[in-house]
C-alpha cells in the first residue's frame, strides 16, 4: 500500500530532492534497507543521508521526525 504525505513547504525547503524522498520513504514505514533498495545506493549511504537530514530539522531520530513532522503539519 502507497502512503501519500503532503510536506509541508516552508518545512522542507532546505531539503534537497533525495532528503524529500527519504521523508516521504520513512513515512511510509520503509526502513533503511529498504529505501536503499528502492533508491539503488548503498544502507550506507542512507544512513549519512539521514544524518544530514535530522541535523537540518534538529531531530534525532525518525520518530522524532514523523513527530516534527505531525506537529509541524497540524500548527
Amino acid at each position: 500500500m502507497e502512503v501519500q504525505v503532503r510536506l509541508s513547504p516552508t518545512i522542507f525547503d532546505q531539503l534537497s530532492a533525495a532528503e524529500r524522498e527519504i521523508v516521504r520513504e520513512i513515512c511510509a514505514g520503509h526502513d533503511s534497507a529498504s529505501i536503499a533498495r528502492r533508491r539503488g545506493v548503498a544502507v550506507r549511504t542512507v544512513a549519512n543521508q539521514l544524518a544530514v537530514l535530522f541535523r537540518k530539522l534538529g531531530v534525532g531520530s525518525r520518530r522524532e521526525l514523523i513527530v516534527a513532522l505531525v506537529n509541524r503539519e497540524s500548527a
